[in-house]
């Protein structure tokens, strides 16, 4: 395959994680479109890819569409060899209502699955999470792995609920209406790594938050972290990996974490930088009383004290991929939120 002569779609390229599958298709020498739901975004997006030392040029062009809509999809990936899908609405606060999420996450799989048939691409790459692996079972010490699915209930939260039944959604149109169009799904634990810009991950607000003092303490909860760079690796390869065909690779860097070792690793590699990042947990009592009077916090609550961990064997033995350390992704968000002030 020769990538200066093959296009690749990336949805939602104003986003931090599309930010960097875009920077890295270039820089391998693909021609890249990206789809924008505000055309006035390119500038940002085209300063980001700047920032991440990619000189664009003519191979990047933009494309209006919008995941809640048809218009658009079908010139967007028209003359496309493969298709990833990144975008996805993931709040910094709590919707209103669930479907808020779930609606724009399976329908905009849909539309982008669709309109992908149609223009005969080869295959489509779509962004799930780990949300749709890892939420709703009984507390276990086994690490998860692709195999698993969230047990959706009213005990899981909108986020979880929407990822797991979009990626449930792009499955069964694949064996339903695929007629031929290939699929693989990358299932990201929090995603950290450097910030391109202004749009950062709802992973990378927690090190700001840490970073700005706005966070008293740590609460009891356990996630995976991965480095964004290294997220855009394992699309890559699942793009063109002939192996990745109808598979799920979880995208972890290694075992799950506290919110205070990663507090602790912040305060180990930064030094005098990270004066206001928290030194201690936060009892569980404390949190449930601050659940009371903020929405976001009360999201947390049903995880507090679980811990879990995810296995990243299979994206390594099938496609070879070798991700950075935990720390690395976690002092690189960190230095890039510093530098960018």
């Amino acid at each position: 395959m020769n990538a200066a002569t093959t296009s690749v779609l990336v949805t939602g390229g104003s986003g931090f994680l599309g930010g960097h599958c875009i920077a890295r298709l270039l820089a391998d020498g693909y021609r890249v479109r990206t789809s924008l739901r505000d055309p006035g975004r390119e500038a940002g997006v085209r300063a980001a890819i700047a920032h991440a030392g990619i000189d664009a040029g003519a191979r990047l062009s933009f494309f209006a569409a919008d995941l809640q809509r048809d218009a658009g999809w079908d010139e967007a990936v028209a003359g496309c060899d493969y298709v990833l899908h990144v975008a996805s609405p993931f709040p910094a606060g709590v919707p209103k209502h669930e479907d808020e999420l779930i609606v724009p996450a399976r329908e905009g799989s849909l539309r982008v699955l669709r309109a992908a048939r149609e223009a005969g691409v080869k295959r489509v790459v779509l962004t799930s999470s780990f949300a749709a692996i890892g939420y709703g079972h009984r507390e276990r010490t086994a690490p998860f792995d692709e195999t698993v699915w969230s047990q959706l209930s009213d005990k899981v939260g909108a986020y979880p609920k929407s990822k797991t039944l979009a990626e449930r959604a792009a499955w069964d149109f694949i064996e339903r209406e695929g007629e031929g169009l290939e699929l693989a799904t990358v299932n990201p634990v929090g995603v950290f790594g450097p910030v391109l810009g202004p749009d950062y991950s709802t992973s990378i607000a927690l090190i700001k938050r840490m970073l700005d003092g706005g966070l008293p303490g740590c609460p009891a909860l356990y996630f995976g972290t991965v480095d964004a760079r290294d997220v855009a690796d394992l699309h890559l390869r699942a793009m063109i990996d002939p192996a990745a065909k109808g598979e799920r690779f979880l995208a972890v860097a290694d075992d799950f974490m506290s919110v205070l070792e990663i507090a602790q690793t912040l305060r180990r590699g930064l030094g005098a930088a990270a004066r206001k990042v928290p030194k201690r947990q936060l009892p569980d009592w404390q949190v449930r009383i601050a659940a009371w009077f903020d929405p976001a916090v009360r999201q947390i609550v049903p995880d507090l004290g679980q811990r879990k961990n995810a296995s990243n064997a299979k994206a390594k033995r099938v496609l070879g991929w070798a991700p950075r350390s935990r720390e690395e992704g976690l002092i690189a968000a960190a230095e890039s939120l510093l530098a960018l002030n």
